[in-house]
Protein backbone atom coordinates (compact mmCIF):
# COMPACT_ATOMS: atom_id res chain seq x y z
CA UNK A 1 0.00 0.00 0.00
CA UNK A 2 1.27 3.48 -0.88
CA UNK A 3 1.83 6.22 1.64
CA UNK A 4 -1.25 8.00 0.31
CA UNK A 5 -3.31 4.87 0.83
CA UNK A 6 -2.13 4.57 4.44
CA UNK A 7 -2.83 8.27 4.98
CA UNK A 8 -6.45 7.75 3.93
CA UNK A 9 -7.07 5.07 6.57
CA UNK A 10 -7.75 7.38 9.56
CA UNK A 11 -10.27 9.49 7.63
CA UNK A 12 -12.03 6.34 6.41
CA UNK A 13 -12.14 4.98 9.98
CA UNK A 14 -13.71 8.17 11.29
CA UNK A 15 -16.13 8.36 8.38
CA UNK A 16 -17.32 4.87 9.33
CA UNK A 17 -17.55 5.81 13.01
CA UNK A 18 -19.51 8.94 12.13
CA UNK A 19 -21.95 7.25 9.78
CA UNK A 20 -21.94 3.52 10.44
CA UNK A 21 -21.42 2.80 14.15
CA UNK A 22 -24.97 3.20 15.38
CA UNK A 23 -24.47 6.96 15.78
CA UNK A 24 -22.94 6.22 19.17
CA UNK A 25 -21.43 9.71 19.32
CA UNK A 26 -24.88 11.35 19.33
CA UNK A 27 -25.95 9.67 22.57
CA UNK A 28 -24.79 12.62 24.67
CA UNK A 29 -26.90 15.00 22.60
CA UNK A 30 -30.01 12.84 22.22
CA UNK A 31 -30.90 11.89 25.78
CA UNK A 32 -34.64 11.48 26.21
CA UNK A 33 -36.70 13.09 29.00
CA UNK A 34 -36.87 11.50 32.43
CA UNK A 35 -39.93 9.28 32.70
CA UNK A 36 -42.23 8.54 35.61
CA UNK A 37 -44.00 5.18 35.94
CA UNK A 38 -47.78 4.95 35.75
CA UNK A 39 -48.03 1.97 38.12
CA UNK A 40 -46.63 1.18 41.57
CA UNK A 41 -43.67 -1.16 41.58
CA UNK A 42 -41.49 -2.70 44.27
CA UNK A 43 -37.75 -2.15 43.79
CA UNK A 44 -35.01 -3.61 45.99
CA UNK A 45 -31.73 -1.71 45.69
CA UNK A 46 -28.59 -3.78 46.24
CA UNK A 47 -25.38 -1.92 47.09
CA UNK A 48 -22.20 -3.99 47.46
CA UNK A 49 -19.67 -1.93 49.42
CA UNK A 50 -16.06 -2.43 50.42
CA UNK A 51 -14.32 0.47 52.18
CA UNK A 52 -16.72 3.13 50.88
CA UNK A 53 -17.33 5.07 54.11
CA UNK A 54 -16.73 8.54 52.57
CA UNK A 55 -19.43 8.13 49.91
CA UNK A 56 -21.97 5.48 50.86
CA UNK A 57 -23.95 7.77 53.14
CA UNK A 58 -24.68 10.10 50.23
CA UNK A 59 -25.63 7.14 48.03
CA UNK A 60 -28.08 5.79 50.61
CA UNK A 61 -29.57 9.25 51.22
CA UNK A 62 -30.11 9.80 47.49
CA UNK A 63 -32.05 6.54 47.25
CA UNK A 64 -34.08 7.38 50.35
CA UNK A 65 -35.18 10.65 48.74
CA UNK A 66 -36.47 9.25 45.46
CA UNK A 67 -39.67 10.61 43.92
CA UNK A 68 -41.35 7.28 43.25
CA UNK A 69 -44.89 5.91 43.35
CA UNK A 70 -43.86 2.46 44.52
CA UNK A 71 -41.77 0.94 47.29
CA UNK A 72 -37.98 1.09 47.49
CA UNK A 73 -36.08 -1.13 49.91
CA UNK A 74 -32.32 -0.62 50.26
CA UNK A 75 -29.91 -3.46 51.05
CA UNK A 76 -26.24 -2.67 51.68
CA UNK A 77 -23.88 -5.65 51.63
CA UNK A 78 -20.71 -4.80 53.54
CA UNK A 79 -17.89 -6.73 51.88
CA UNK A 80 -15.33 -6.93 54.68
CA UNK A 81 -14.82 -3.18 55.05
CA UNK A 82 -12.33 -1.87 57.58
CA UNK A 83 -13.24 1.84 57.44
CA UNK A 84 -16.71 1.95 58.99
CA UNK A 85 -18.66 1.58 55.76
CA UNK A 86 -21.47 -0.38 57.41
CA UNK A 87 -21.87 2.16 60.18
CA UNK A 88 -21.90 5.06 57.71
CA UNK A 89 -24.65 3.39 55.67
CA UNK A 90 -26.72 2.64 58.76
CA UNK A 91 -26.34 6.18 60.04
CA UNK A 92 -27.45 7.61 56.67
CA UNK A 93 -30.54 5.40 56.64
CA UNK A 94 -31.38 6.43 60.21
CA UNK A 95 -30.90 10.10 59.43
CA UNK A 96 -33.13 9.80 56.32
CA UNK A 97 -35.84 8.06 58.35
CA UNK A 98 -35.86 4.89 56.22
CA UNK A 99 -34.63 2.25 58.68
CA UNK A 100 -37.83 0.28 58.05
CA UNK A 101 -36.83 0.08 54.38
CA UNK A 102 -33.14 -0.59 55.00
CA UNK A 103 -31.21 -3.82 55.53
CA UNK A 104 -27.52 -4.20 56.32
CA UNK A 105 -25.84 -7.50 55.46
CA UNK A 106 -22.33 -8.64 56.30
CA UNK A 107 -20.80 -10.59 53.43
CA UNK A 108 -19.59 -14.12 54.08
CA UNK A 109 -16.02 -15.13 53.28
CA UNK A 110 -15.26 -14.90 49.57
CA UNK A 111 -15.37 -18.41 48.05
CA UNK A 112 -12.98 -19.50 45.28
CA UNK A 113 -14.04 -18.61 41.76
CA UNK A 114 -16.05 -15.50 42.68
CA UNK A 115 -15.18 -11.83 42.37
CA UNK A 116 -15.87 -9.84 45.52
CA UNK A 117 -18.56 -7.61 44.03
CA UNK A 118 -20.54 -10.47 42.50
CA UNK A 119 -20.33 -12.56 45.68
CA UNK A 120 -21.67 -9.64 47.71
CA UNK A 121 -24.43 -9.02 45.16
CA UNK A 122 -25.42 -12.69 45.13
CA UNK A 123 -26.01 -12.59 48.88
CA UNK A 124 -28.09 -9.47 48.44
CA UNK A 125 -30.16 -11.12 45.72
CA UNK A 126 -30.80 -14.11 47.99
CA UNK A 127 -31.94 -11.84 50.81
CA UNK A 128 -34.09 -9.72 48.49
CA UNK A 129 -35.86 -12.68 46.85
CA UNK A 130 -38.10 -13.18 49.90
CA UNK A 131 -39.52 -9.69 49.37
CA UNK A 132 -40.70 -10.67 45.87
CA UNK A 133 -39.69 -7.40 44.21
CA UNK A 134 -40.64 -6.40 40.69
CA UNK A 135 -37.08 -5.24 40.09
CA UNK A 136 -33.58 -5.35 41.52
CA UNK A 137 -31.49 -2.20 41.20
CA UNK A 138 -27.76 -2.92 41.36
CA UNK A 139 -26.07 0.31 42.44
CA UNK A 140 -22.45 1.07 43.22
CA UNK A 141 -21.75 2.59 46.61
CA UNK A 142 -20.42 5.80 45.08
CA UNK A 143 -23.52 6.71 43.04
CA UNK A 144 -25.63 9.72 44.00
CA UNK A 145 -28.95 9.08 42.29
CA UNK A 146 -31.03 11.95 40.96
CA UNK A 147 -34.50 12.24 42.52
CA UNK A 148 -36.18 10.64 39.48
CA UNK A 149 -33.51 8.00 38.84
CA UNK A 150 -35.49 4.96 40.01
CA UNK A 151 -38.75 6.24 38.54
CA UNK A 152 -37.12 6.81 35.15
CA UNK A 153 -35.47 3.38 35.12
CA UNK A 154 -38.73 1.62 36.00
CA UNK A 155 -40.72 3.67 33.49
CA UNK A 156 -38.29 2.74 30.72
CA UNK A 157 -38.47 -0.95 31.63
CA UNK A 158 -42.27 -0.87 31.79
CA UNK A 159 -42.88 1.17 28.64
CA UNK A 160 -40.43 -0.78 26.48
CA UNK A 161 -40.80 -4.23 28.12
CA UNK A 162 -37.12 -4.32 28.99
CA UNK A 163 -35.50 -6.81 31.34
CA UNK A 164 -32.40 -4.72 32.04
CA UNK A 165 -32.05 -0.94 31.89
CA UNK A 166 -28.65 0.51 32.69
CA UNK A 167 -27.64 4.14 33.15
CA UNK A 168 -24.10 5.38 32.64
CA UNK A 169 -24.07 8.06 35.33
CA UNK A 170 -22.12 11.28 35.06
CA UNK A 171 -18.52 10.88 36.21
CA UNK A 172 -16.32 13.42 37.95
CA UNK A 173 -14.40 15.96 35.83
CA UNK A 174 -12.99 18.17 38.58
CA UNK A 175 -9.26 17.59 38.10
CA UNK A 176 -7.22 18.12 34.94
CA UNK A 177 -6.63 14.37 34.65
CA UNK A 178 -10.38 13.73 34.88
CA UNK A 179 -11.19 16.33 32.23
CA UNK A 180 -8.74 14.81 29.78
CA UNK A 181 -9.49 11.15 30.43
CA UNK A 182 -12.99 10.63 31.85
CA UNK A 183 -15.19 11.97 29.00
CA UNK A 184 -12.96 9.99 26.65
CA UNK A 185 -13.53 6.88 28.75
CA UNK A 186 -17.29 7.23 28.30
CA UNK A 187 -16.85 8.04 24.60
CA UNK A 188 -14.70 4.94 24.05
CA UNK A 189 -17.22 2.80 25.95
CA UNK A 190 -20.11 3.91 23.76
CA UNK A 191 -17.97 3.51 20.65
CA UNK A 192 -17.39 -0.10 21.66
CA UNK A 193 -21.04 -0.61 22.67
CA UNK A 194 -23.33 1.71 20.67
CA UNK A 195 -26.55 1.99 22.70
CA UNK A 196 -28.72 1.64 19.58
CA UNK A 197 -27.09 -1.72 18.85
CA UNK A 198 -27.25 -2.82 22.49
CA UNK A 199 -31.02 -2.22 22.51
CA UNK A 200 -31.62 -3.90 19.14
CA UNK A 201 -32.99 -7.46 19.71
CA UNK A 202 -31.58 -8.65 16.37
CA UNK A 203 -27.99 -7.81 17.38
CA UNK A 204 -25.94 -9.92 19.80
CA UNK A 205 -24.01 -6.94 21.15
CA UNK A 206 -24.78 -6.37 24.82
CA UNK A 207 -23.41 -4.08 27.51
CA UNK A 208 -24.33 -2.31 30.72
CA UNK A 209 -22.84 0.20 33.14
CA UNK A 210 -22.40 -1.58 36.46
CA UNK A 211 -22.98 1.46 38.65
CA UNK A 212 -26.71 1.56 37.90
CA UNK A 213 -28.58 -1.49 36.53
CA UNK A 214 -32.31 -2.20 36.92
CA UNK A 215 -33.08 -5.91 36.37
CA UNK A 216 -36.21 -8.04 36.45
CA UNK A 217 -35.64 -10.96 38.87
CA UNK A 218 -37.18 -13.45 36.41
CA UNK A 219 -34.75 -12.35 33.70
CA UNK A 220 -31.81 -12.73 36.08
CA UNK A 221 -32.93 -16.25 36.99
CA UNK A 222 -33.48 -17.15 33.33
CA UNK A 223 -29.92 -16.05 32.56
CA UNK A 224 -28.53 -18.40 35.21
CA UNK A 225 -28.26 -15.93 38.06
CA UNK A 226 -25.08 -14.24 39.19
CA UNK A 227 -23.36 -17.59 39.63
CA UNK A 228 -23.28 -17.88 35.82
CA UNK A 229 -20.88 -14.91 35.65
CA UNK A 230 -19.27 -15.26 39.09
CA UNK A 231 -15.66 -14.98 37.87
CA UNK A 232 -16.15 -12.16 35.35
CA UNK A 233 -14.10 -9.02 35.92
CA UNK A 234 -16.25 -6.95 33.57
CA UNK A 235 -19.36 -8.20 35.33
CA UNK A 236 -21.80 -5.57 34.05
CA UNK A 237 -21.28 -6.42 30.38
CA UNK A 238 -21.18 -10.14 31.17
CA UNK A 239 -24.57 -9.87 32.88
CA UNK A 240 -26.01 -7.91 29.96
CA UNK A 241 -24.78 -10.58 27.53
CA UNK A 242 -26.30 -13.35 29.63
CA UNK A 243 -29.68 -11.62 29.85
CA UNK A 244 -29.79 -10.75 26.16
CA UNK A 245 -28.63 -14.24 25.13
CA UNK A 246 -31.48 -15.75 27.17
CA UNK A 247 -34.05 -13.70 25.28
CA UNK A 248 -34.14 -10.56 27.40
CA UNK A 249 -34.48 -7.02 26.13
CA UNK A 250 -31.87 -4.56 27.40
CA UNK A 251 -30.97 -0.89 27.16
CA UNK A 252 -27.91 1.22 27.93
CA UNK A 253 -28.34 4.97 28.30
CA UNK A 254 -26.45 8.05 29.40
CA UNK A 255 -27.87 9.80 32.48
CA UNK A 256 -27.27 13.38 33.56
CA UNK A 257 -29.39 13.29 36.72
CA UNK A 258 -27.19 10.80 38.59
CA UNK A 259 -23.48 11.13 39.23
CA UNK A 260 -20.52 9.26 40.59
CA UNK A 261 -19.01 10.54 43.83
CA UNK A 262 -15.68 8.89 43.10
CA UNK A 263 -12.86 11.35 42.44
CA UNK A 264 -9.62 10.50 40.67
CA UNK A 265 -7.05 12.85 42.12
CA UNK A 266 -4.14 11.66 39.99
CA UNK A 267 -3.27 10.30 36.57
CA UNK A 268 -2.16 7.05 38.22
CA UNK A 269 -5.59 6.45 39.78
CA UNK A 270 -7.32 6.73 36.43
CA UNK A 271 -4.65 4.57 34.81
CA UNK A 272 -5.27 1.88 37.42
CA UNK A 273 -9.02 2.03 36.80
CA UNK A 274 -8.51 1.53 33.06
CA UNK A 275 -5.75 -1.05 33.39
CA UNK A 276 -7.75 -3.19 35.81
CA UNK A 277 -10.05 -4.56 33.10
CA UNK A 278 -8.37 -3.72 29.78
CA UNK A 279 -6.67 -7.09 29.28
CA UNK A 280 -9.84 -8.95 30.23
CA UNK A 281 -11.75 -6.82 27.71
CA UNK A 282 -9.27 -8.03 25.09
CA UNK A 283 -10.01 -11.66 26.04
CA UNK A 284 -6.56 -12.15 27.56
CA UNK A 285 -5.10 -12.20 24.05
CA UNK A 286 -1.73 -10.61 23.36
CA UNK A 287 -2.60 -10.72 19.66
CA UNK A 288 -5.67 -8.58 20.35
CA UNK A 289 -3.49 -6.23 22.42
CA UNK A 290 -1.19 -5.77 19.42
CA UNK A 291 -4.17 -5.24 17.09
CA UNK A 292 -5.67 -2.72 19.50
CA UNK A 293 -2.46 -0.73 19.72
CA UNK A 294 -2.19 -0.64 15.93
CA UNK A 295 -5.84 0.40 15.63
CA UNK A 296 -5.40 3.21 18.17
CA UNK A 297 -2.33 4.48 16.36
CA UNK A 298 -4.11 4.55 13.00
CA UNK A 299 -7.28 6.08 14.45
CA UNK A 300 -5.94 8.69 16.85
CA UNK A 301 -2.22 9.31 16.33
CA UNK A 302 -1.56 8.96 12.60
CA UNK A 303 -3.78 11.98 11.76
CA UNK A 304 -1.53 14.17 13.90
CA UNK A 305 1.63 12.69 12.35
CA UNK A 306 0.30 13.48 8.86
CA UNK A 307 0.18 17.18 9.67
CA UNK A 308 3.98 17.28 9.71
CA UNK A 309 4.85 15.42 6.50
CA UNK A 310 4.63 18.44 4.21
CA UNK A 311 2.74 16.97 1.24
CA UNK A 312 -0.58 18.83 0.87
CA UNK A 313 -2.64 15.69 0.20
CA UNK A 314 -1.22 13.94 3.26
CA UNK A 315 -1.79 17.00 5.45
CA UNK A 316 -5.33 17.22 4.10
CA UNK A 317 -5.98 13.58 4.99
CA UNK A 318 -4.79 14.22 8.53
CA UNK A 319 -6.92 17.34 8.87
CA UNK A 320 -10.00 15.53 7.55
CA UNK A 321 -9.56 12.73 10.11
CA UNK A 322 -9.04 15.23 12.95
CA UNK A 323 -12.13 17.19 11.92
CA UNK A 324 -14.29 14.05 11.92
CA UNK A 325 -12.73 12.93 15.20
CA UNK A 326 -13.45 16.23 16.92
CA UNK A 327 -17.00 16.44 15.58
CA UNK A 328 -17.73 12.95 16.95
CA UNK A 329 -16.27 13.79 20.36
CA UNK A 330 -17.82 17.26 20.72
CA UNK A 331 -21.27 16.11 22.02
CA UNK A 332 -19.59 14.23 24.88
CA UNK A 333 -17.40 17.23 25.70
CA UNK A 334 -20.51 19.42 25.83
CA UNK A 335 -22.35 16.87 27.98
CA UNK A 336 -19.59 17.26 30.57
CA UNK A 337 -19.76 21.04 30.38
CA UNK A 338 -16.22 21.46 29.07
CA UNK A 339 -14.86 23.92 26.55
CA UNK A 340 -15.27 22.78 22.91
CA UNK A 341 -11.48 22.92 22.64
CA UNK A 342 -11.37 19.65 24.61
CA UNK A 343 -12.78 17.95 21.50
CA UNK A 344 -9.27 18.23 20.05
CA UNK A 345 -7.70 16.26 22.90
CA UNK A 346 -8.39 12.66 21.81
CA UNK A 347 -4.93 12.05 20.26
CA UNK A 348 -3.27 13.01 23.55
CA UNK A 349 -5.76 10.91 25.49
CA UNK A 350 -5.08 7.94 23.23
CA UNK A 351 -1.41 7.94 24.24
CA UNK A 352 -2.45 7.50 27.87
CA UNK A 353 -4.89 4.72 27.00
CA UNK A 354 -2.25 2.91 24.95
CA UNK A 355 -0.02 2.93 28.02
CA UNK A 356 -2.87 1.62 30.20
CA UNK A 357 -3.54 -1.27 27.79
CA UNK A 358 0.14 -2.25 27.81
CA UNK A 359 0.25 -1.98 31.60
CA UNK A 360 -2.82 -4.21 31.91
CA UNK A 361 -1.21 -6.95 29.84
CA UNK A 362 2.03 -6.71 31.79
CA UNK A 363 0.23 -6.85 35.14
CA UNK A 364 -1.65 -9.97 34.07
CA UNK A 365 1.60 -11.63 33.01
CA UNK A 366 3.00 -10.85 36.48
CA UNK A 367 -0.04 -12.43 38.19
CA UNK A 368 -1.39 -9.05 39.30
CA UNK A 369 -4.28 -8.67 36.89
CA UNK A 370 -7.57 -7.03 37.90
CA UNK A 371 -6.42 -5.74 41.28
CA UNK A 372 -9.31 -3.97 43.03
CA UNK A 373 -9.75 -3.11 46.69
CA UNK A 374 -6.67 -5.18 47.54
CA UNK A 375 -7.82 -8.30 45.68
CA UNK A 376 -6.23 -9.88 42.63
CA UNK A 377 -9.20 -10.89 40.49
CA UNK A 378 -7.72 -11.68 37.07
CA UNK A 379 -4.50 -13.60 37.62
Amino acid sequence: MSLYGIAAIPALIWLYLWLGRGQFWRVAAQRGPLLTPAADRHVVVLIPARNEAPVIGTAVASLAQQVFNGLIHIIVIDDGSSDGTAEAALQAARHAGVLARFTLLRSDKLPPGWTGKLWALSQGVAAAAARKPDYFLFSDADICHGPLSVASLVADAEANERDLVSHMVKLSTVTLAERLLIPAFVFFFFKLYPPAWVAAPQRKLAAAAGGCMLIRPAALARAGGLSAIRSQIIDDCALARAIKASGGRIALELAADSRSLRRYASWAEIGTMISRSAFAQLRHSYLLVAATLLGMFLTYLLPVCLLFVGAPLLVGSGLAALLLMSSCYLPMVRFYGLSPLWSLSLPLTAIFYIGAVVHSAVQHARGRGGVWKGRVQDA
